[in-house]
């Protein structure tokens, strides 16, 4: 498997996608909490590597940063 590394949400969207999941709510910041609940039971289950968590959870705090939802 090759590992791209994921830089957008574009990239967690298209990674969730793999495994089946797309989250969308109207507000951002609870599409975000559930995408991070997502991501953290894939990676428990050894579905995604830690390097891809770490990735996404950063992709997150930009995002939320960015939007002013956290």
């Amino acid at each position: 498997m090759i590992n791209k590394s994921i830089t957008t949400f574009k990239d967690i969207q298209d990674l969730l996608l793999k495994f089946g999941c797309f989250v969308y709510f109207k507000d951002d910041s609870e599409t975000i909490e559930m995408i991070e609940y997502e991501l953290k039971s894939l990676y428990k289950s050894n579905l995604i590597t830690k390097e891809q968590y770490i990735q996404c959870k950063y992709v997150l705090i930009e995002r939320g940063k960015v939007n002013g939802t956290k």
